[in-house]
């Protein structure tokens, strides 16, 4: 895309926000406050120029105000996800995967490389309280650039060529961000289902900071916390994508409501949202989210019983069945199914970084990772899992994506244990022990573990698979299910010989992606989290690449950067995908098996046909579950 063309497609977004303002509706959730003078009234809480929605230009119905959407999570930490689906950002994604201004009115960019950002006048965050350019320059020089609140110094997403960003503020209402050359993945990072925070809600998080708290109180509120120093106290408030603050003011649809911890946590709507339809009435539509926590494995068995309004967090394929048959046992709900966005559903990482310098050796072999994804018989998982409607082949671009290449899918992607035993033996492993598992270099058995979060039967079912096609391969795969953080933490410190996860989480690429997560620049790649951490701290921790093709990458990821050749960039990122498929980094499964959703009978403008997608996408949120509403909102309520 051109700088011209994004330029100009911003502009026209904005002033297509900026439609004629329509008379606000005050909504029944907040009349009584509103009526007791705790609230004003809607039309002075919205902003001058709010972001007027016309739904039916978008092909969707007017809602009404009203109702509690029940939706269910594994885990205390996954509230988070309200912010996820919220997907209240500074930039967002439309319908069609262009970016737009949501909280911002309108953004101007200069040469790539100088970022205006215009914000709402008399927008409020959700106690009321102002928010203006004073919530940048609060997270920029009190935050980013704070020793004791970032260590590491500011964040890598500020930094280009090695040139931290400067950042100004005109006024109230402005914030420019500019670097000397350009930054051309700002704009998608602050769009992401995890988006960059570059602002903070000063008024309130001041209280914490030293330099704008006295030492007495702040060793008080210190002491209270039972934390060590403000830092940490800080840090532990400013805490806006784990969103489990209830104090900490937000911008997002629904607030946190829940003060205490426990299974059930509630979120109502914030009186001050940005956001309205073309009739009048603020969103969201709905008024309260529930979301309860239950353990991984009865959230198919609830949704089948109805207790859910939305859902798919928590369910895969092989629920489907249950799922269709609680519909036709009148639970109330309706089944879709999306498309899935991830490049793969089920992938495996041997980890290039593993601690172990015997294994470390194997595995960056690359005949060894060739030999275990040929040691895979993915035509008897799919039929197994997925009754054959997945595709199977490596990790690579989905079909839908212009870089497709039917070569990548199938690249060293074909069951052929013939061809794995020869790799093997090529590579001198060809001493076995009495039960014909191969030998390391140092004798001891090829035992391959495989870690997992222990989420998905349908990883384990796959795994028990290729338990038996790696055995004819002299292999002995064993599987270790951990909680997913305990996982993580392996993968990261290079304790995990191997984990298995999802391919990469846009697996629809176009000219304009940054190609980066291709390359080793994040640790959440589980290939090579060493070297992610390395590019992350600016050579602070981690370990730099040190093999011709990783090192390849990384050249390839700055040069998309620094051009903005469409030819150039779409060769970039073709020959990017081609040394995955020739490296097999990630080994890729299978991939768009389609995503069960679960939707209540009475919930609309949920899309029919949809993608499920972490990034870009924000799952649920691009579909902005803020339009969603209720028939019969307050019979909804009441039953």
């Amino acid at each position: 895309m051109s700088r011209a063309f994004a330029i100009f497609l911003l502009t026209l977004l904005a002033l297509t926000a900026r439609a004629e303002q329509p008379v606000m509706v005050e909504s029944s959730f907040w009349q009584s406050e509103v009526k007791n003078g705790i609230l004003p009234p809607v039309n002075q809480r919205m902003p001058t120029e709010p972001l007027v929605v016309d739904l039916e230009a978008k092909g969707r119905s007017f809602g009404e105000h009203g109702g509690t959407l029940r939706t269910l999570v594994s885990r205390s930490k996954d509230v988070r996800q309200m912010v996820v689906y919220g997907y209240a950002r500074l930039m967002g994604y439309d319908q069609n995967y262009e970016l737009y201004p949501d909280i911002l009115r309108d953004i101007e960019v200069e040469e790539g490389r100088k970022f205006t950002l215009h914000l709402r006048k008399g927008h409020r965050w959700s106690d009321g309280h102002p928010f203006t350019s004073a919530d940048f320059e609060y997270y920029w020089k009190h935050v980013a650039l704070n020793e004791e609140l970032s260590p590491a110094g500011p964040p890598q997403n500020l930094i280009v060529d090695g040139v931290l960003a400067e950042m100004s503020f005109p006024d109230a209402h402005t914030v420019v961000i500019e670097w000397p050359t350009p930054n051309p993945q700002f704009l998608q990072l602050l769009a992401q289902a995890s988006p960059f925070f570059i602002y903070r809600p000063a008024h309130y998080l001041k209280q914490f900071h030293a330099e704008f708290t006295d030492a007495k109180t702040l060793r008080r509120k210190i002491k209270k916390a039972r934390v060590r120093a403000w830092a940490p106290l800080h840090n532990d408030r400013d805490n806006m994508f784990k969103f489990d603050n209830p104090d900490l003011p937000t911008l997002q649809p629904w607030m946190n409501a829940s003060g205490t911890k426990s299974s059930r946590h509630v979120f109502v709507r914030n009186p001050y949202y940005h956001r309205v339809d073309a009739r009048g009435l603020q969103l969201p539509y709905i008024d309260v989210v529930e979301m309860t926590i239950v353990g991984g494995g009865l959230i198919a068995a609830k949704a089948n019983a109805g207790e859910v309004d939305l859902q798919a967090r928590g369910l895969d394929f092989p629920d489907i069945s249950i799922l269709k048959k609680g519909e036709t046992d009148g639970a109330g709900y309706r089944t879709l199914l999306w498309a899935n966005g991830a490049a793969n559903q089920i992938a495996i990482y041997p980890n290039l970084n593993f601690a172990d310098p015997v294994w470390r050796e194997v595995i960056r072999d690359v005949r060894f990772r060739r030999a275990l994804s040929m040691g895979i018989d993915r035509r008897m998982i799919n039929r197994a899992l997925y009754f054959g409607l997945a595709k199977e082949g490596g990790m690579t671009a989905l079909a839908k994506s212009p870089f497709f290449d039917p070569a990548n899918l199938f690249k060293w992607s074909i069951y052929y244990p013939a061809k794995s035993n020869a790799l093997l033996d090529e590579m001198g492993l060809t001493e076995r022990t009495p039960d014909g598992i191969r030998k390391l270099p140092d004798g001891r058995p090829m035992e391959f573990v495989i870690e997992t979060a222990g989420e998905r039967q349908e990883v384990e079912n796959a795994l028990a698979i290729v338990t038996d096609t790696w055995r004819e391969i002299g292999i002995k795969l064993v599987m270790r299910p951990l909680d997913r953080d305990i996982l993580r933490n392996r993968v990261y410190s290079g304790l995990s010989m191997s984990a298995v996860w999802f391919g990469w989480d846009n697996g629809l690429p176009q000219t304009y992606t940054p190609p980066e997560y291709l390359a080793p620049t994040h640790q959440e790649f589980f290939a090579w989290p060493k070297w992610g951490q390395y590019y992350q701290t600016g050579g602070e921790v981690g370990e730099a690449p040190d093999m011709p093709a990783a090192k390849r990458l990384m050249q390839l990821s700055w040069e998309w950067d620094h051009t903005e050749d469409t030819d150039a960039r779409a060769r970039i990122w073709r020959e990017m995908l081609a040394i995955h498929a020739e490296n097999q980094f990630g080994i890729g499964i299978l991939a768009e098996a389609p995503q069960p959703i679960v939707v209540s009978n009475r919930l609309r403008n949920v899309p029919e046909q949809a993608k499920w997608a972490w990034d870009p996408g924000a799952h649920f949120g691009i579909h902005r579950v803020d339009e969603f509403y209720y028939d019969e909102p307050f019979q909804q309520l009441t039953q």
